[in-house]
């Protein structure tokens, strides 16, 4: 049974949880139940951890992180499998993700060394001064990560505040803890520290709280559903933390006349499907202007029609296999309902059977389905997507934008007043034009409205795990 990482030891805890398959329902591993006094000890941990690795030369710890990196790589098959075995997606798709998580580490390891602070001449009323901007790691940071993608996720927080010099205490999902748990295995390897990376395992009901609202912890980065996003943040509130929040989405895609419209639907196909639909981020409401929204649905039906979802271990099987179970029962079971009072004409997909386990949904395309429905106003977490036709392009945006979230979103067009319009006037923190809904490591990613607010990738990232602090010196005459 894998053990969690506090202060350099692996530890156990007096109860255990289960790692359920969802392909399968089979159990795959144990690993602890935390308790709140675990959480103490994490969070203790990193706290003696933080004087050294505040101080250590920044190239020494960007060593340290191209280390990770280089050794996640080399492990990069045993990591997919484990992430394919607890999460459900196929071996292809957790070998991109371990990519990513390769890559994203890269990046802030270079970037480590890239932290400027500002030197400014100051007026000379009260006698020659100039001033300086520092910039100071923050503590000890909680980095909450989801089930969807939970190696990319942790990527996204613990390079950022290593790199600057914090230390973590991350708690992955309940449900999918074993790459995590392994992951940082590899980052101790490498020469992090002990107590400058920890891990505490369990459900986030029973040791989210402690961790949030532990009184050491300075700096909170928390990915996951909206409604349990504002209850981290009202954690934060009394010890006044800072807090990012990625939390949920309802990207929409806006298809014009003049859309290259196999491209979009390539993409959307990717942007929907990928990860049986499970990410805040991707295409969840399609707008497709009149003139072309026929062949759009077509070429959308006929594609989604070559998906057969399937166990993800069974790639040498199926080699055609793209897509796995959704994580939960629970989520399925919502999915469905969503499906059922969404209205609208079912053109494929939907159904729960072909399997005698796991919990499997058939990729749907639904058209114009109620713009009250529950398919329309909430997040749909997995492989459904509603499309609607549309004759005016501001009647597009507007529908784009009525919605609580605010995430990402995308316009296929040639049209330079209307790339410019979507950039403008679509309430999201990022717009794709002819793209792919994809997190770029080198830009700024993060919300607006109920999605969240903060950033993570890019540079802008660095910006939330440091304190700014003005120094000014005198008595230069």
């Amino acid at each position: 049974m894998p053990q969690m990482l506090i202060g350099g030891e692996q530890r156990a805890a007096a109860a255990e949880l289960e790692v359920v398959n969802p392909a399968t329902e089979e159990v795959v591993d144990t690993v602890p139940a935390a308790s709140a006094e675990d959480v103490n000890s994490a969070v203790e941990a990193a706290k003696r951890a933080f004087p050294e690795w505040s101080k250590t030369d920044t190239e020494k710890r960007a060593a340290v992180l191209a280390a990770a990196a280089d050794l996640i790589e080399q492990n990069a098959k045993e990591l997919a499998a484990l992430l394919t075995s607890e999460q459900g997606k196929p071996i292809a798709e957790a070998m991109g993700e371990v990519t990513h998580l390769v890559h994203g580490v890269h990046y802030y390891a270079e970037a480590a060394t890239k932290v400027r602070g500002v030197h400014q001449e100051l007026p000379s009323a009260f006698g020659p001064a100039y001033g300086m901007v520092i910039r100071r790691p923050m503590g000890v940071c909680a980095a909450i990560t989801p089930y969807n993608f939970p190696l990319t996720l942790l990527g996204t927080k613990v390079a950022p505040a290593l790199a600057t010099g914090n230390t973590v205490v991350a708690k992955p999902a309940a449900t999918t803890p074993l790459a995590t748990l392994r992951v940082a295995e590899l980052f101790a390897e490498a020469g992090v520290p002990d107590g400058v990376l920890n891990v505490v395992t369990g459900r986030g009901s029973e040791i989210g709280d402690a961790l949030v609202s532990h009184p050491d912890v300075r700096r909170v980065a928390f990915t996951g559903s909206t409604e349990v996003g504002k209850h981290v943040a009202s954690l934060s509130v009394p010890d006044l933390k800072r807090v990012t929040l990625e939390l949920g989405g309802s990207d929409p895609v806006i298809v014009c006349e003049d859309a290259d419209v196999e491209a979009a639907v390539k993409a959307v196909i990717i942007g929907r499907y990928w990860n049986a639909g499970q990410a805040c981020l991707g295409c969840k409401r399609v707008y497709v202007h009149e003139s072309v929204y026929d062949d759009f649905v077509s070429q959308l039906v006929d594609r989604v029609s070559r998906y057969e979802p399937g166990d993800g271990t069974m790639k040498a099987e199926k080699p055609k296999l793209r897509m796995g179970p959704i994580h939960t029962q629970h989520g399925r079971d919502e999915l469905v309902e969503q499906i059922e009072d969404g209205g609208g004409e079912v053109l494929i997909g939907g159904g729960t059977g072909g399997h005698d386990r796991g919990w499997f949904l058939e990729p749907a395309v639904i058209a114009e389905p109620r713009e009250d429905s529950r398919l329309v106003r909430e997040e749909v977490f997995g492989p459904v997507l509603p499309v609607f036709r549309y004759s005016d392009f501001d009647d597009a945006i507007r529908r784009a934008n009525d919605t609580r979230y605010g995430l990402g979103s995308s316009i296929w067009t040639h049209d330079v007043r209307k790339i410019h319009r979507a950039a403008q006037d679509i309430d999201a923190g990022m717009t794709w034009v002819n793209q792919i809904h994809y997190g770029y490591d080198e830009l700024p990613f993060g919300g607006m409205k109920e999605s969240g607010f903060g950033k993570e990738h890019g540079l802008e990232a660095l910006d939330h795990y440091v304190e700014l602090k003005s120094v000014v010196v005198g008595g230069l005459a």
